[in-house]
Formats: structure tokens, C-alpha cells, sequence
């Protein structure tokens, strides 16, 4: 099957089968899709937890208002906008340079780009910016899963801070979206419906 033709396959489903288990082989693919999304300077202002002890995606369901794609899902993973950009300026530079400090200067003017942007920002801008990232991750790894057959559905409704209370985040990871994924218990019953490309 093309690229194409599994997205055409792909739809936000609405209850997964429980009994089904997502291979280590094809997890690992996904989070590897969510690895090489291209953003924002790259310095991928996220963090991805994967849930799948059942008994914790049953309290993250308590969390999203019940929905069963939560409760009943292989694996769950919460996306997080980070807050401590500076940080991960400087963690960046380090890894772009190898630890070279030669190479090191040669990056510190990116390393000033991108600096002045943090700055010219308000906090809450830049959080608005990092979950902008958060989207592209995720449009990345619904594409992966869609690819792998695996199935998926994106959920924005939930309570960020009970989330981020449970899963003992730092307060610098504002979790932003969350991405159940497993297997369909049955096909869609409808017609997928989408704008056509006149009216993008």
C-alpha cells in the first residue's frame, strides 16, 4: 500500500480492542517518526511519555472526560510542551558541537538567533510557540502510525493539570495532546469527509 492509500485507510477510531498489543518493533518506529519531525530552530521543544500499564490509562481516562480510546488503547502518549527553552538552546548547541568547544563557537551566533527569539517572546507566547511544535510531532506520528497500520486518535480534551499531577511532571512540561494508538475494534461505519483541496 502507498503512503497515500494508508492515509486514506487511517481514521480517528473510536474504541480500540483491548486484547490487541502494539509491537515493541512498531512503538519504537513511531517514537522514531516523532525523533525526526523537523521543528522550530530543531530544538524540538516537546516530551513524549508512552502509558501503557492499564491501570494508569484507566485514571488518565478519568482525566480526558472519560473517552474510551484513553481507557482502551495498546499504548498511550502524552505530548508536553516544554517551558525551559534556554535550557534547550544550550542543550542543543552541545549536541550540534559533539562537546568540541571549537565547534561550539562556531554555533554560538545560531545559538544567539535563536536566544533573541526566546527574548522577544513572553512566556506565554512561547508556550503557544512550543505547542505549535507539539502539532507538527504529532501530525508526524499519526502519518507513522498510519503507515504501520497501526491505528490512532488525537485528543485535545483533557485536564493538563491533572496530567501532568499524575504522571509527577516537572511544571516546565504542560502537557498539550494526547495520542492513543492500537487496533480498531471495527471499521468505520461512515464515509470519511474532508474539505477538498479548493477550499484549503
Amino acid at each position: 500500500m502507498s503512503f497515500l492509500e494508508n492515509l486514506d485507510w487511517r481514521y480517528a477510531v473510536k474504541s480500540f480492542d483491548i486484547d490487541k498489543k502494539i509491537t515493541k518493533e512498531k512503538l519504537q518506529k513511531i517514537l522514531y517518526s516523532i525523533e525526526m519531525t523537523p521543528t522550530s530552530f530543531g530544538l524540538e521543544p516537546y516530551r513524549v511519555d508512552v502509558i501503557e500499564n492499564s491501570e494508569d490509562l484507566k485514571k488518565i481516562q478519568g482525566f480526558s472526560f472519560n473517552q474510551a480510546q484513553v481507557g482502551n488503547c495498546s499504548h498511550l502518549l502524552v505530548f508536553s510542551a516544554r517551558t525551559d527553552i534556554m535550557d534547550r538552546i544550550d542543550a542543543y548547541l552541545q549536541l550540534a558541537s559533539g562537546g568540541d568547544k571549537e565547534v561550539l563557537k562556531t554555533l554560538e551566533g545560531y545559538g544567539d538567533v535563536m536566544r533573541g527569539f526566546v527574548q522577544s517572546q513572553s512566556s506565554e507566547e512561547i508556550l503557544v510557540w512550543a505547542k505549535n511544535q507539539v502539532h507538527i510531532a504529532l501530525g508526524f506520528a499519526l502519518a507513522a502510525c498510519a503507515e504501520l497500520r497501526v491505528d490512532s486518535c488525537a485528543i485535545g480534551g483533557f485536564l493538563p493539570d491533572k496530567i501532568q499531577e499524575f504522571l509527577k511532571l516537572d511544571e516546565k512540561f504542560i502537557p498539550t495532546v494526547l495520542l492513543p494508538i492500537g487496533f480498531r475494534v471495527e471499521n468505520p461505519k461512515s464515509k470519511k469527509v474532508r474539505f477538498g483541496l479548493d477550499d484549503l
